[in-house]
C-alpha cells in the first residue's frame, strides 16, 4: 500500500510538471479569444509586450529539454498570439523562437558545468574521458549542422505551421507509446555508461537528431531514443541529450542571431527578447531538474500521452478558429 501511494505521488508530480506548458498554451488561447485586438495585430505585425515575452520565455524554457518540442510549443503560442504574421513579421517571430533558446542553453551550461569543464580538460590533454565525450558530441552534432544549412529554408517554408507541428506531436507521442523504452521502468538502470559511447553510436544519435528538424517532433525525444537504441542507460541518455543540445542549440542560436537578429530587434526591440531569454533560463533550470526526476521513475510514457492530447487539441483549435 505504501509503495502504491508513493507511485501515485510521483506520477502526480510528473503530471504537474507537464501541466505548466499546457497551461501556458491554454492561457494564451483564452487571452486570444477574449481580446479582439489580436486579430488586428496578426495582420499589422505586432510588437512584443513584456507579458508576451515572459510567456514565450517560460514556454521555451519549460519545454526545451522535455521530449515535447519547444519549437512546436512556441509556434503554436506565437500563432495564437498573432505574432506569426507574414513576410518579415513571420521571419522575426521565427528568429525570436530560436534566439531565446540562449536562456535554456545557459541553464544547462551552469547545471552541467562539471562536464563542460571535463571536456575543456580533455582538449588540454588532461582528461581522456572528457576528450572522448567532446569528440562524440562533435560527431553527433555534424549531421544536423550539415542538413540544417541545406534544408533550413525548406523546413521554414513547409513545416513551420500549426498543422505540421500537431502532426509531429502526435507522431512522436505514438512513437513513445510503441517504443519498448517508453515505459519500461525496469530498464532505467540497464545499459552502458556515457564513457562507453563509441563514435559510430554518436553518429547514429546525430542522425536521429535530424528527425527533430520537423518542428514538433522534439530534439530531446529524438536524441534520448537514439541514445537508448544504441544501448546507453537512461541517465546517460538524458545527460548526452542535454549536452548535445548545448552544442546544437548554441550553434543554431548564434547562426540565427547573425542572420535574423537585426530584423528581430527591429520588430520587437531589445528589452522584450531579453525578458523572454531570462524567463527561459529560469524555466529551463526547473525543467531540467524535473526531467531527470520524472524520467528515472516513469520513463517517457506520460510525455507520450501529453503530446497526443496537445496535438489533437491544436487540430481542434484550428477547426474552431
Amino acid at each position: 500500500m505504501r509503495n502504491l501511494r508513493q507511485k501515485f505521488q510521483l506520477f502526480r508530480q510528473t503530471l504537474v510538471g507537464l501541466t505548466l506548458p499546457a497551461l501556458m498554451v491554454l492561457f494564451v488561447c483564452a487571452s486570444a479569444t477574449a481580446d479582439e485586438p489580436v486579430a488586428a495585430e496578426k495582420a499589422s505585425g505586432p510588437g512584443l509586450s513584456y507579458l508576451s515575452a515572459v510567456i514565450l520565455g517560460i514556454v521555451e524554457g519549460a519545454t526545451e529539454y522535455l521530449p515535447v518540442s519547444s519549437t512546436g510549443h512556441l509556434l503554436i503560442v506565437q500563432d495564437i498570439m498573432g505574432l506569426s504574421g507574414d513576410g518579415s513579421h513571420s521571419d522575426a517571430a521565427d528568429s525570436l523562437a530560436i534566439c531565446i533558446q540562449g536562456g535554456a542553453i545557459l541553464a544547462v551550461l551552469l547545471l552541467y558545468f562539471g562536464r563542460v569543464r571535463q571536456m575543456f580538460r580533455g582538449i588540454l590533454g588532461n582528461d581522456e574521458e572528457g576528450r572522448r565525450l567532446l569528440i562524440n558530441l562533435v560527431v553527433a552534432f555534424l549531421p544536423a549542422a550539415v542538413l540544417g544549412l541545406l534544408l533550413r529554408d525548406t523546413i521554414k517554408e513547409y513545416l513551420f505551421g500549426v498543422i505540421p507541428v500537431a502532426a509531429a506531436l502526435i507522431a512522436g507521442g505514438l512513437l513513445i507509446l510503441l517504443s519498448p523504452h517508453g515505459s519500461a521502468r525496469e530498464e532505467v538502470s540497464a545499459g552502458s555508461e556515457l564513457k562507453d559511447l563509441q563514435w559510430h553510436q554518436a553518429l547514429f544519435i546525430g542522425l536521429m537528431q535530424c528527425v527533430a528538424m520537423w518542428p514538433g517532433f522534439s530534439r530531446s525525444l529524438a536524441t534520448i531514443l537514439g541514445c537508448r537504441w544504441v544501448g546507453l542507460r537512461l541517465a546517460a541518455s538524458v545527460e548526452f541529450s542535454f549536452l548535445l543540445g548545448l552544442v546544437t542549440l548554441s550553434a543554431a542560436t548564434a547562426w540565427e542571431s547573425l542572420k535574423g537578429g537585426a530584423q528581430m530587434v527591429a520588430e520587437y526591440g531589445i528589452a522584450s527578447p531579453l525578458i523572454a531569454l531570462v524567463a527561459a533560463f529560469i524555466a529551463a533550470a526547473f525543467s531540467v531538474k524535473f526531467m531527470v526526476h520524472s524520467l528515472g521513475r516513469f520513463g517517457l510514457m506520460p510525455f507520450g500521452y501529453y503530446r497526443i492530447l496537445l496535438g489533437i487539441a491544436c487540430l481542434i483549435w484550428l477547426t474552431r478558429s
